[in-house]
């Protein structure tokens, strides 16, 4: 199971997230506004250390982020928060 909280601030963004493998997890980022978005994204896998990737998803395009951890992931959450560039 993956649970996502979202704080998206003036920009239309959606997201698919999905986990690859035993231990990767993925969040696919679509931007349908016209304005190109910054994003940050926190990946929690229990115990370990969270890990946060920063992307920019251009107007009108998507993009992948995908993480691995050491463990097995049990529950991941994804913390995602999005602005205009």
């Amino acid at each position: 199971p993956i649970d996502v909280t979202k704080k998206i601030d003036g920009v239309s963004i959606d997201y698919t997230a999905s986990d690859v493998d035993g231990d990767i997890s993925s969040i696919q980022l679509n931007n349908y506004g016209t304005q190109d978005a910054v994003c940050s994204v926190t990946f929690t896998n229990g115990p370990e250390s969270p890990r946060r990737r920063t992307v920019t998803v251009p107007a009108g395009k998507s993009t992948n982020t995908t993480v691995k951890f050491n463990r097995a992931i049990i529950k991941m959450r994804i913390a995602l928060a999005c602005a205009p560039k």
